[in-house]
């Protein structure tokens, strides 16, 4: 039969899908074998188990893990060694076949590294005086011990580093005090401190008057002061604005640490300065451990307010001044902490034995304590209730205040001032300078006659025709600047004294009496006319003026309005005078011809000249120049002398006619002054040749023709005789009717507003400038401030002499002295070290306790405050202005500002070679105040 291949393959693989019967029994002996053997496997290893336990028994198993765990470990541990040593024979070969050989320099390294390092040698020498290294050695110490030793030695025993660390940091006192002995600190203490400080009250003032003028009078917070205060040292400084450093902790650290680090820089030696380990290290150690700490206790307001109180330990305390602060306080935490020990001191006396002979005065003592509990419930619950009111609007509404007379008001500066104000607003300024102007005439005329006849008398010859040639060129300016038709403006009087007073002006010598006919007219013009004295005793003015002589509380003043039966006992602090030579305005002669200069040098002074050059009298050592005068007249006759005049002369009488002559101070100007260092070669022979051109444009043809009453003076200045100063005198010349304004800008530093007439006289310039901007003098009349200034002088004058600067120049040397520095020094670890142990920082006093403070500082302060000084420039304006100094210094990031001021400024005279300047602007420019101002400018220069 034959059979198809395809058939055979379906009967091998089966019909219709079923297994070939020969495969199903090939698959059926597979299974069974497969079945036998598994079988076979777990009973022979169930056999062994069985074994296993009946040989070892059950606890064996767990040998058996921990024999099975120790081997894998072992082999783990055998692996990982054997791939290490593997692994580092790898990369040894890599580095040697890829990377560069090794340098030289690195390898000596090495060999330096390994072996045996040299011992530093320390010198204890930093300053060149024993004074001052001896107490700076322990302070060192003392830092390292504190600072270093106690977690270095946890890390190493080697002692190098504490050698090396003490070692850069005796390199750097060293590099200080070389550079510290080249400078020249008397500008500094003198100048720059006094400016510095001057300037941060001003802004302190602005921001102060900026919330005072706000719309909403509530009472202002310290946030607003703050931020008031910034904005307007940012208007001033223009690129620089520290309230990031003063408000910011974060910045405070990181503005310390830049300029910690410039300082390394300047004072470290390069290798050590490179060395940033060493460097970051010293940098924090300074800025974190020694800067720090100490702005926070120089900034803090209450150490100022025990500082102060320490200071003036030895004044007595006044218990008026008490009683002013607490009435004057706005703050109730004072009123609280003072109310709460009153009460605690009356619970002490009243627990007392009330027998015995001091019975009396205990009473007394609850008394006043008790009434000073009362005043303190008082205020407070005024300040509560927000009822406070101003004392000068009270006085003002209450109707009734104490009346001066018009004659003492005229004799009195600080009254007189007020009513010289109203008299501005009113139109009448004219009317009151000419009384003020005549009365000036009258006392300086006498002077002068008086003077005469004694010379007569003694037999000296002085020509009589001089002095009454002065004295009509006086009358006749006074005259013409305020009765003649051209005056402008003019005094209105009739005119029958007007005739009579011109006919003896032409025709008779003017005598001190001359104008008193028209001066007492003018008087009962003010007096009697409604828009002058009747109206400014009810004007806000009067009010302030009864203010600044402290008497609104205590009227003391009755009388008629026309000043009948009043009295007034106030004495008036400083006449009202005129300088003679002040009020000289005679026609020129235009027959004689002047000429001038000054004909020897520094040089000719110094070695031939006898009475000139570098002259010395009393100790003081001063300039003398020789000027050589030739009067020659139209008849050919010339007249040849020589005449001896220091600079102070010249700056004088160039105070006098520019004051005089207002439209010559832009033409003339004279050379400038020099505070130190002013009898050097150089800077005289300098001096001379601007002299000189300062007396041919002065003497120039065209000067004289434009102001023809300005020969006198120029006359008078160069006669061959000793130059009276005008300005010395407590004669003073009256301003002119529209007084020029010497306002102080806003916005700009104390620096560059210096009045070059008190540049010289370092008493007067720091006693003026700090009165200008505590009391506001600049912002007030311009009468006054002159007033004042005189009577400084004055005051300085009969009190120290000539040798004032001299004094003051060795303080500042003794200031800087090795026996001073070594105090300082030895102050300084005292109260950081005190017995050589790291003082522990003191907790923060009590709230009470800082309270109480503060009010015994201002009292201190306005106790010390004498009773001159309100004479001269009002109570009220001293207690303010004491008040305000004192409220500066209660705000910490306004404290710490300044003591940033005085750090800059401290650094800028240390290094003046460096730009410290331009590393100040462009760390405080980073402040959003000042690109916010920035952006502002520039959108106005755009406009």
């Amino acid at each position: 039969m034959y059979v198809t291949p395809e058939w055979g393959s379906r009967a091998l693989s089966g019909v219709e899908g079923l297994p070939h019967p020969c495969l199903q029994c090939d698959a059926a002996g597979g299974l069974l074998n497969w079945k036998q053997a598994s079988l076979s496997v777990w009973g022979w290893g169930s056999l062994g188990v069985v074994l296993f336990l009946i040989s070892f028994g059950p606890f064996a198993i767990f040998y058996l893990a921990f024999y099975i765990l120790c081997f894998i470990g072992g082999g783990f541990v055998v692996l990982l060694l054997f791939g290490k040593t593997h692994s580092e024979r790898h990369l040894e070969r890599c580095e040697h076949s890829y990377l560069p050989s090794t340098e030289t320099s690195i390898l000596k390294v090495s060999e330096e590294m390994k072996s045996e390092s040299k011992p530093i040698k320390i010198d204890r020498r930093l300053t060149g005086s024993s004074l001052i290294d001896e107490p700076l050695q322990q302070v060192i110490l003392f830092a390292l011990r504190d600072y270093i030793q106690y977690w270095y030695y946890t890390l190493s025993d080697d002692e190098t580093f504490l050698l090396e660390i003490r070692q850069t940091v005796q390199n750097a006192l060293v590099e200080f005090s070389t550079r510290s002995k080249e400078v020249d600190w008397q500008p500094y203490f003198t100048t720059r401190l006094v400016d510095d400080f001057a300037t941060h009250l001003r802004v302190f003032r602005k921001a102060q008057e900026r919330l005072n003028e706000r719309e909403d009078q509530k009472q202002h917070g310290a946030d607003e002061l703050l931020e008031s205060f910034f904005e307007a040292e940012v208007e001033m400084e223009r690129k620089i604005c520290r309230d990031m450093v003063c408000m910011s902790r974060k910045d405070e650290e990181g503005y310390l640490r830049d300029l910690c680090e410039v300082l390394l820089y300047l004072l470290l030696p390069p290798g050590d300065f490179h060395n940033k380990n060493m460097r970051y290290f010293l940098r924090e150690v300074l800025a974190r451990g020694v800067l720090l700490p100490l702005i926070n206790q120089l900034s803090d307001p209450d150490y100022i307010n025990q500082f102060v109180i320490w200071m003036l330990h030895d004044s007595s305390c006044n218990y008026e001044a008490f009683l002013n602060i607490l009435k004057l306080t706005d703050k109730p935490a004072e009123l609280e902490a003072v109310k709460d020990k009153v009460i605690e001191e009356l619970q002490y006396l009243r627990s007392l034995d009330t027998g015995g002979d001091d019975i009396n005065i205990r009473k007394n003592q609850i008394n006043s304590l008790l009434f000073v509990k009362k005043i303190c419930e008082t205020r407070i619950q005024r300040l509560q209730s927000g009822k406070e009111v101003d004392a000068l609007k009270l006085a003002a509404n209450f109707g009734k205040l104490c009346v001066i007379p018009l004659e003492h008001i005229l004799v009195h500066n600080i009254a007189l001032q007020f009513f010289m104000d109203y008299m501005q607003h009113m139109g009448g300024q004219a009317v009151l300078f000419f009384w003020l102007t005549v009365e000036g005439y009258r006392v300086t005329a006498q002077q002068q006659l008086e003077v005469l006849h004694s010379s007569q008398k003694d037999g000296k010859r002085q020509s009589s025709q001089t002095t009454k040639g002065l004295l009509r060129a006086a009358a006749l300016g006074v005259y013409d600047q305020y009765l003649s038709e051209k005056a402008s403006p003019r005094v209105e009087v009739d005119e029958a004294p007007l005739s009579r007073l011109a006919q003896k002006l032409n025709k008779e010598d003017p005598t001190p009496e001359i104008f008193d006919e028209i001066q007492r007219k003018v008087y009962d013009m003010m007096l009697k006319d409604e828009r002058y004295y009747p109206s400014f005793k009810q004007h806000p003015l009067y009010v302030r003026m009864l203010a600044e002589l402290d008497m609104l509380k205590e009227p003391s003043f009755r009388g008629s309005d026309d000043g009948d039966g009043e009295s007034f006992n106030g004495s008036p602090t400083g006449s009202i005078n005129l300088s003679l030579d002040d009020l000289c305005s005679g026609s020129v002669d235009e027959f004689v011809h002047l000429h001038a200069f000054i004909s020897d040098t520094a040089d000719a002074f110094l070695h031939h000249l006898p009475m000139a050059g570098v002259c010395n009298d009393h100790g003081k050592t001063y300039a003398l120049y020789t000027i050589t005068v030739v009067r020659k007249s139209l008849d050919g006759n010339e007249d040849t002398w020589k005449t001896y005049r220091r600079y102070s002369d010249f700056h004088d009488f160039h105070m006098r006619i520019t004051e005089q002559f207002e439209s010559l101070a832009p033409i003339l100007k004279l050379p400038g002054k020099k505070t130190f260092n002013n009898m050097e070669r150089e800077f005289l022979e300098k001096r001379k040749k601007d002299l000189n051109a300062y007396l041919q444009l002065l003497l120039n043809p065209e000067i004289i023709k434009a102001c023809p009453i300005l020969m006198p003076y120029v006359y008078d200045f160069l006669e061959n005789k000793a130059y009276s100063k005008g300005k010395g005198d407590f004669a003073r010349k009256v301003p002119p009717l529209i007084p020029k304004s010497d306002i102080v800008p806003e916005h700009c530093r104390i620096s560059a507003q210096l009045d070059d007439n008190v540049d010289d006289n370092i008493p007067l310039r720091v006693m003026l400038l700090l009165m200008d901007e505590v009391f506001d003098l600049k912002e007030r009349n311009q009468w006054l401030r002159r007033n004042i200034k005189n009577l400084l002088q004055q005051l300085i004058r009969a009190t120290y002499g000539d040798t004032i600067n001299r004094k003051i120049v060795d303080h500042v040397d003794n200031m800087t002295s090795p026996e001073q520095v070594s105090d300082y020094v030895k102050r300084f670890r005292d109260s950081y070290w005190p017995n050589g142990i790291l003082a522990e920082t003191p907790p923060r006093r009590e709230k009470n306790t800082r309270m109480r403070t503060r009010v015994a500082a201002k009292t201190t302060l306005l106790g010390i405050m004498p009773d001159e000084l309100k004479h001269i420039i009002g109570a009220d304006t001293s207690r303010k202005g004491i008040l305000r100094v004192f409220d500066m210094f209660q705000h910490q990031p306004l404290n710490r500002r300044l003591v940033y001021v005085f750090l800059e400024g401290f650094l800028q005279t240390l290094f003046p070679q460096h730009k410290f300047s331009e590393l100040f602007v462009k760390l405080h420019s980073r402040s959003p105040r000042v690109l916010k101002y920035s952006k502002k400018i520039r959108n106005l220069q755009k406009r």
